[in-house]
């Protein structure tokens, strides 16, 4: 299956919650990613999405229906050539190389939309595995290892530190 990337509608807004309403998801991501996960979320998500040119926050799709989600997020004052990249997507399609695509395909919207940006980087969890296989298939470099520096469900992870540069 081939994602495609495209805006977040107001329309996706019930795919969006059925599939963010997850505990499983919610685990590797931020604390910003809520569990459960609201219709008033994803209100709030969609909206925000929207807000900016070049929008930085994008639908992963199959068939044109929502099933994740990939954005970037630039850095400012002396890291303003770096973006941050996150990205999940609905557990019924985890292990079929869509994510690997997705994070391509950003990667090159980045470059192309976003010229002061040289380097984008992920952070993954320690122990999440699946999400540091995807990036290096995606053309990432493991940079740094960081033991013990993130907290998760009042668990202490290790962080990874992933990126990719402009050519």
């Amino acid at each position: 299956m081939t994602p495609t990337l495209r805006p977040i509608h107001k329309t996706d807004l019930a795919r969006l919650v059925k599939h963010a309403n997850n505990k499983a998801i919610s685990n590797q991501l931020t604390d910003a990613f809520p569990f459960p996960y609201t219709e008033e979320q994803g209100r709030g998500f969609i909206e925000m999405t929207s807000k900016n040119d070049p929008r930085n926050i994008l639908a992963i799709a199959i068939e044109n229906e929502l099933i994740g989600a990939i954005g970037i997020h630039p850095k400012t004052d002396i890291d303003r050539m770096n973006a941050e990249m996150g990205y999940w997507i609905a557990e019924a399609y985890w292990g079929k190389g869509i994510v690997t695509k997705a994070i391509q395909q950003m990667v090159v919207y980045t470059f192309d939309h976003f010229p002061d940006i040289a380097r984008i980087f992920a952070r993954p969890y320690g122990d999440n595995l699946a999400s540091q296989r995807v990036l290096e298939k995606a053309g990432f470099t493991l940079e740094a290892r960081f033991k013990a520096t993130l907290i998760k469900n009042e668990e202490i992870k290790d962080e990874f530190v992933y990126a990719i540069r402009r050519p």
